[in-house]
């Protein structure tokens, strides 16, 4: 087996003296299109933050392959919309000359119209960030992380609050950009129209719970053990699907 991007040995991390993960070990590597699911609180974020390097473990070792480059797509609702900025220059900030060069060369807008022409979104550079759909600005910001020409992308909920079309949207672009070689890490509270539908699952609640398929995740025995209550488990056209305890479908806040 190849050596990992990153590498989670025995991990434990907390904020003012509150542990959020305990004894976390988890890699990801070169394949990898995972999802962690969990409630809220349960450290998913603090997780990928780790991956990302924005974070330093108390306990344990974060290990990253040299030379891996890791980009990050925030949560949607912590961005400010009302900023003027463009879809091309608010994509263009995340080049890795801004700081040594205030201004983008000839060859850095180039790179910038050709990735948004391959996310969908090439003709809407010059439009204002707050006029995009929600599957629009999801696209913005993976051309954002695209830039930086990452082995691996992290992505904090990037379904949270859109509808059912943006995110099936958005679960095929990221399943092209996998299949293009791009290992990809998300968070997610989806159980049923995100996580059910990805190859490989997480079930994080301060620790690593469970690991595998959907099917062997997203069973009542783990579900419990990772959202502190019991949920039932169908199975529809070949993938889980939760129910509560009134028979309807589940979504678990996150």
């Amino acid at each position: 087996m190849s050596e990992p991007l990153v590498e989670v040995t025995g991990v434990s991390f907390g904020y003012d003296h509150a542990p959020v993960l305990t004894d976390v070990t988890y890699s990801v590597s070169s394949s990898d299109f995972t999802g962690i699911v969990g409630p809220s609180g349960s450290g998913k974020t603090t997780l990928l933050k780790l991956l990302l390097g924005t974070v330093t473990p108390q306990r344990g070792s974060v290990t990253r392959r040299p030379g891996v480059a890791v980009s990050y797509v925030p949560q949607l609702e912590t961005v400010n919309w009302s900023f003027p900025v463009t879809v091309a220059e608010c994509v263009l900030m995340a080049r890795p000359t801004r700081r040594a060069l205030p201004w983008p060369t000839a060859n850095e807008k180039r790179e910038v119209a050709e990735v948004l022409e391959r996310l969908g979104i090439g003709a809407l550079g010059k439009r204002h960030i707050r006029e995009l759909s929600g599957g629009q600005q999801q696209r913005m910001f993976i051309a954002r992380a695209l830039l930086r020409r990452p082995q691996l992308l992290l992505m904090d909920e990037p379904t949270s609050g859109v509808d059912i079309g943006t995110r099936h949207e958005v679960l095929h672009l990221l399943d092209e950009l996998h299949r293009d070689g791009l290992a990809i890490v998300l968070t997610t509270h989806d159980l049923n129209g995100m996580a059910a539908h990805l190859p490989h699952l997480v079930a994080l609640n301060h620790t690593v719970l469970a690991a595998g398929t959907p099917t062997e995740v997203i069973v009542p025995e783990v579900l419990e053990r990772t959202f502190g209550a019991r949920m039932e488990v169908l199975q529809h056209l070949g993938f889980p699907v939760v129910v509560d305890g009134t028979g309807q479908v589940r979504l678990v806040a996150g």
